[in-house]
């Protein structure tokens, strides 16, 4: 079997993973259920916000409260969503709850894959009974030769779940992740996703240690993580093997979650780009709601065309309003470039 070339040089032998297709679709929720993880991994890329904390994210956004998780689906009209961490399964009751939440919101389509370095035979069955679709084991380093050993052949047959090993491609690590994949095919299981290892702001400490090096200037990939997982595809071409790259995860997921996300979204003042972000003019002034009275008396600037947020105690206009009056107007105005997420990162921002 040939490799399959995707986008941004992700590659495949046979058939994707169903929360993969969701993931590419941009349609994918991601909810981060907790920081806490007991397993330690030395290449583990979450935040120092949420490593080892008990927090919950949807997406870009901390949830205080279990309705905003369902909020934040459908601001992205989510087809499907990804639970993660951490660890998932450290907080089973946490978990549970939340897949049999979404499966009675959205209903049985609404596919849910769950990533957890724990595979135990009891919680992988509890899961499945709540609804979860699809599990994916990342084992730890140590593991990886033994993975027979584990409750993987038995969570195979028995369980009706899509049944995955995802896993990054650790450079001095090949033969362990060789043998790795070779057990977990002959297990049975229905797919292998291999990442290229990335570093974080968390994690940076491993380049040191351990010698690693960046493939190239514009990236937070491992050099020598992609030639591993090129192997392996070779290795195993008969196999339903997915290479996910790090440029793939932030040029092709990202963007298109975010365009999803900005169109559905998108006010009558906004300007959606082609990456995703949003485009609007900013207004400040002492008396904002004095501004929308001079803006439409004098300029005949329609309400839907402008917003006040008490908030963030500023007017968002239209781009190409605000570009023209500018320089008429007693305010400090700017055109801005940000995320359409929850919290509404700022890309750029061009005084007027």
């Amino acid at each position: 079997m040939a490799s399959k070339r995707s986008e941004c040089g992700s590659a495949r032998n046979g058939t994707l993973a169903k929360g993969c297709e969701h993931c590419m679709n941009g349609s994918k929720m991601v909810l981060f259920v907790s920081g806490k993880c007991a397993t330690g991994c030395f290449y583990c890329p979450v935040s120092n916000e949420k490593k080892g904390r008990d927090v919950i994210y949807a997406n870009e956004r901390m949830i205080a409260a279990d309705d905003e998780i369902i909020s934040e689906a459908e601001s992205m009209d989510a087809t499907g969503t990804g639970i993660t961490g951490g660890d998932p399964l450290t907080n089973m009751e946490r978990t549970l709850r939340m897949i049999r939440m979404l499966k009675e919101k959205f209903g049985k389509e609404h596919h849910i894959h769950l990533y957890t370095s724990s595979v135990d035979l009891d919680k992988a069955l509890a899961l499945e009974a709540a609804g979860l679709d699809e599990i994916r084991f990342h084992p730890p380093i140590g593991v990886w030769e033994n993975i027979g050993a584990t409750d993987l052949a038995k969570i195979i047959s028995i369980s009706k779940m899509d049944v995955g090993i995802e896993v990054p491609a650790i450079p001095d690590h090949a033969a362990e992740l060789e043998k790795l994949i070779g057990d977990a095919i002959a297990a049975g299981v229905g797919f292998v996703n291999v990442n290229e290892l990335e570093f974080s702001e968390s994690n940076w400490d491993m380049m040191d240690a351990r010698q690693y090096e960046l493939k190239d200037e514009l990236s937070a990939a491992i050099l020598g993580s992609e030639k591993l997982a090129k192997h392996l595809l070779k290795r195993f071409h008969t196999a339903d093997i997915h290479f996910c790259s790090s440029s793939f995860k932030d040029s092709v997921q990202l963007r298109k979650r975010l365009i999803r996300t900005a169109e559905r979204n998108a006010k009558e003042y906004d300007v959606v780009t082609e990456d995703g972000t949003v485009l609007k003019g900013i207004i400040y002034a002492d008396d904002l709601e004095a501004a929308a009275e001079l803006l439409r008396n004098e300029y005949d600037v329609p309400d839907d065309l402008m917003f006040i947020d008490p908030v963030r105690k500023r007017m968002e206009i239209a781009s190409w309003i605000v570009e023209e009056i500018a320089t008429e107007l007693p305010f400090k105005c700017y055109i801005v470039e940000e995320y359409p997420t929850a919290d509404r990162l700022e890309v750029e921002r061009v005084p007027l």
